[in-house]
């Protein structure tokens, strides 16, 4: 593939064919019990898109320019969880500094980003498939709009469950897992359109 096409190809796969929600299961606590308002479900998923895009990159640089030369890459998984929640603290002090208005409708949401795997988890495929900068922020970036996307349908689908009647044993937890494994299903669809190694 071309290499100034690959970043961008990078992107598509990881927001649709290889959503990191819903094709490897990562963010699924967040996601299902977040997403019974549309509106929360977007604030989350906007937090979690710009975390993940840029923590990410950071641990790209991290990882290439101190664990790489000094042999130290045995501690990614400590220095990346240190970065993600280093960088969630750092955007919460600015914004409850310069907006409190969006800090206060973000709420518990900027600190649920910290534990959220999918964010952990974009950082570890970065480094097991060898990324350049360029296209660790694209992945970042593509994964965290999938994140957003299956978040905004999932809200969207269980809005319109409320008016539904359900069994009362599928009634919660249970038809929010039906649904996000038939939205699994439905996102394979795109697999094969674009793929990403």
């Amino acid at each position: 593939m071309n290499e100034m096409l690959f970043p961008i190809a990078v992107f598509f796969a990881a927001a649709f064919t290889n959503n990191i929600l819903l094709t490897n299961y990562l963010g699924m606590c967040s996601f299902l019990s977040v997403s019974k308002e549309i509106e929360t479900s977007a604030g989350l998923g906007i937090a979690v898109t710009f975390v993940m895009a840029l923590t990410t990159a950071l641990n790209w640089v991290v990882y290439h320019l101190i664990l790489v030369p000094f042999e130290l890459e045995y501690l990614r998984f400590i220095v990346f969880i240190i970065v993600i929640a280093a960088f969630v603290q750092l955007i919460e002090m600015v914004i409850e500094r310069y907006s409190e208005g969006l800090y206060f409708a973000l709420g518990i949401f900027l600190p649920l980003i910290t534990v959220n795997c999918a964010i952990l988890g974009a950082s570890l495929f970065m480094v097991i498939r060898d990324y350049s900068f360029i296209t660790t922020f694209f992945f970042g970036l593509g994964s965290g709009i999938g994140w957003f996307i299956a978040i905004m349908a999932m809200a969207g689908i269980r809005q319109k469950l409320k008016t539904a009647k359900i069994p009362v044993g599928l009634d919660g937890a249970g038809i929010a897992l039906i649904i996000a494994g038939f939205m699994a299903m439905a996102f394979m669809g795109f697999s094969g359109m674009i793929t990403i190694s």
